[in-house]
């Protein structure tokens, strides 16, 4: 690995409480010369963690929103390289992936970097997933940050590379926790459900109240069905469970229209 890359891309990651993910993610970009931690005010051991890697800036802001924390880690933190590499604290980079950066993004001086992922469930790769692959990487001047939903993306002025090697999505929190960011979630898009910004087909079908059974189906023969083991099947019902909160919070919205039309 030469120094092209170490001087060209510079991680950035969003953390709160990511102490069961964050090792992990932060051995993986040892090959970085620096890696922008954005914090939203820890309480768990992720400060100890982040700062336990000597290439690592530390940082804190309050949150507000994913946008917003996502615009001021990648505009207002001194990072000088040409590229950012956005990632969440449950995103490992593998080696394919280092040598695919410098191999062919870097010398092709594109705008931004579309990174498939390969999705695993407490360290059991997935066959697939319904996760969509993303822009990650970027020029930091050609960059647009928008909110969807609960989440964030990414848009680029410019030409787009498609990886072929995947970013690593394994997010080892506790259930408890990851139950109450489903919780969050849904109550996010239940907002932007309501507010009208349902231009997709899927938004119909969950007002319908009939994406729970579709999404576990599809998660589960995507993520390799039967032959997926304990893996698949728990990737299908946490999709599944995401599916029915927000199912559930859309039929109680609908049915205290009705009875507030009815008095």
């Amino acid at each position: 690995m030469g120094n092209s890359i170490r001087v060209a891309v510079t991680p950035m990651i969003l953390t709160y409480n990511e102490e069961p993910n964050l090792g992990r993610t932060l051995d993986s970009l040892r090959w970085a010369e620096r890696v922008v931690v954005l914090d939203s005010g820890s309480t768990d051991a992720t400060e100890r963690i982040a700062k336990s890697f000597s290439n690592v800036d530390w940082r804190v802001r309050r949150f507000d929103s994913f946008k917003a924390q996502t615009e001021y880690g990648v505009h207002a933190t001194e990072i000088k390289s040409d590229y950012v590499l956005a990632l969440d604290a449950d995103m490992e980079v593998s080696g394919k992936l280092v040598t695919e950066m410098e191999a062919r993004f870097i010398p092709g001086n594109f705008a931004g970097g579309m990174l498939p992922f390969e999705y695993r469930v407490t360290g059991h790769p997935l066959a697939g997933s319904l996760y969509p692959a993303q822009v990650r990487l970027f020029a930091r001047d050609k960059v647009e940050v928008w909110q969807d939903g609960h989440g964030h993306k990414f848009r680029v002025n410019g030409p787009v590379y498609n990886f072929a090697a995947p970013l690593i999505h394994d997010d080892r929190k506790p259930l408890e926790r990851w139950v109450a960011s489903q919780l969050s979630y849904s109550s996010i898009e239940l907002k932007r459900i309501l507010d009208g910004k349902e231009s997709k087909f899927r938004d119909r079908l969950r007002r319908l109240g009939l994406m729970p059974p579709i999404v576990a189906a599809l998660a589960y023969l995507r993520s390799g069905g039967p032959w997926g083991g304990a893996a698949a099947a728990r990737y299908a019902y946490e999709r599944a469970t995401y599916e029915c909160l927000l199912a559930i919070r859309l039929m109680s919205a609908r049915l205290e229209k009705e009875h507030g039309s009815s008095e």
